[in-house]
């Protein structure tokens, strides 16, 4: 059932932009809905319905797969352009698999990588977007806090008078205090900050997945245009 799977996912299909009316932009903040309806390239979901039953036998609770099921309906085809930590993240946002965390949560698969990477993009139960070695690392309380942070993302870069990145040590360098948290990324373990004139994107969640504190990394968009800062309140599209 497995390989069979894999070959209907592995199939050519059409990609077309995505439609006005898509229903996963109601659920989006209005910054990025904009950088999803303008960016973003969707085919159908897929519809894995013939799976259900044989998931379910395997072990995975019927709650688990309904919900990846849904996430499917609403997410699956769709594709989004890199962000700059993880490789890029997902390639699209497709159903995969299921797995159990080390504390005993059914996690979910939700699209291949782009490049090898020693983790899966995973669903949590609480609805959490994140990534999973053999510890499950929620990096955003949803996929929509995700998308909005590609969205700041690639209109920081594009718009910021100048990027800085720092590793490791030079993280502890970094004065976080006066700025603000951008609550509509809903951050985790990874989180965005505004103020003075600038973007900053926290990312930790490899440090965490791995106990690899050297491996932190921030960036720092600094000359970014005002419009952009209320961006990271959902004020502007």
């Amino acid at each position: 059932m497995q390989e069979e799977l894999g070959v209907a996912m592995r199939r050519n299909v059409l990609l077309m932009h995505v439609r006005q009316d898509d229903e996963v932009l109601d659920r989006l903040a209005p910054s990025a809905r904009s950088f999803v309806y303008s960016n973003g390239v969707r085919t159908s979901p897929r519809e894995f319905d013939r799976y259900r039953g044989d998931w379910i036998e395997g072990g995975v609770p019927s709650e688990v797969v309904d919900r990846a099921m849904e996430f499917q309906r609403l997410w699956g085809g769709l594709a989004l352009p890199p962000g700059p930590f993880y490789d890029g993240g997902p390639k699209y946002f497709e159903v995969g698999g299921f797995e159990r965390a080390e504390t005993g949560e059914w996690l979910f698969e939700v699209g291949p990588s782009r490049t090898a990477v020693p983790y899966g993009f995973m669903i949590g139960p609480d609805g959490a977007f994140g990534i999973a070695t053999t510890r499950w690392v929620a990096l955003h309380a949803s996929i929509e806090g995700w998308i909005w942070s590609l969205s700041l993302a690639h209109d920081a870069f594009t718009h910021a008078e100048q990027v800085t990145r720092f590793r490791s040590s030079r993280v502890e360098s970094i004065d976080f205090t006066g700025l603000d948290r951008v609550e509509g990324t809903e951050g985790l373990v990874d989180t965005w900050w505004r103020g003075d004139g600038a973007l900053l994107a926290s990312c930790s969640g490899e440090a965490e997945a791995f106990e690899a504190p050297q491996t932190r990394e921030v960036l720092r968009y600094t000359g970014v245009p005002g419009w952009l800062l209320d961006c990271g309140e959902g004020q502007q599209g």
